[in-house]
């Protein structure tokens, strides 16, 4: 019978046997979950912006009420929102409210790692003047049970303010 010696203790050949085996099992098993849970994370994700681009809203559903949403840059919009509300209030109605016609998505990728989804997407729209806004984004999303609950948000902040400063809000 084979002996190994780990940490100063010995072991016989079939106990490290078995020890190794269930390491390796329950890594595969960790691997297939975290795999699992990343199609299913990019799915919904991609759901949300084929409905957006089709009318909908990409918001609904997607977000967790209690949502964390970070703006990233420099300017009057960028910081950390709390919740849906707060979010949408402060960050998104400023600029949709001075957009004529909806703001459509052009997905660039999509990229998924367990709980993280990563989508790129150009956004177009007219703003209520008749001039165009084009912009870039980038957004981080951290998911709990399908749901966004930390999001951050990389785009061109002084296309964004010159609409939000320029226009005038529809009168919905």
């Amino acid at each position: 019978m084979s002996i190994f010696r780990l940490n100063g203790n010995l072991f016989p050949a079939a106990r490290v046997l078995l020890i190794a085996s269930a390491f390796v099992a329950a890594t595969t098993v960790a691997r297939a979950d975290r795999a699992d849970m990343s199609a299913r994370n990019e799915a919904i994700v991609r759901q949300a912006f084929e409905s957006w681009r089709a009318g909908g809203n990409v918001f609904a559903g997607l977000l967790a009420p209690d949502v964390k949403w970070t703006i990233h840059g420099s300017g009057p919009v960028a910081r950390t929102y709390t919740g849906i509300d707060d979010f949408v209030a402060n960050a998104s109605a400023p600029l949709i409210s001075r957009l004529a016609t909806p703001l459509v998505p052009k997905v660039k990728g999509v990229w998924a790692a367990g709980d993280t989804v990563i989508i790129r997407f150009d956004g177009a729209a007219t703003t209520t003047s008749g001039t165009p806004y084009t912009n870039a984004f980038v957004w981080i999303f951290r998911m709990t049970d399908g749901r966004v609950t930390e999001a951050e948000a990389f785009l061109d902040l002084a296309a964004y303010q010159e609409v939000v400063d320029n226009n005038p809000p529809r009168a919905d």
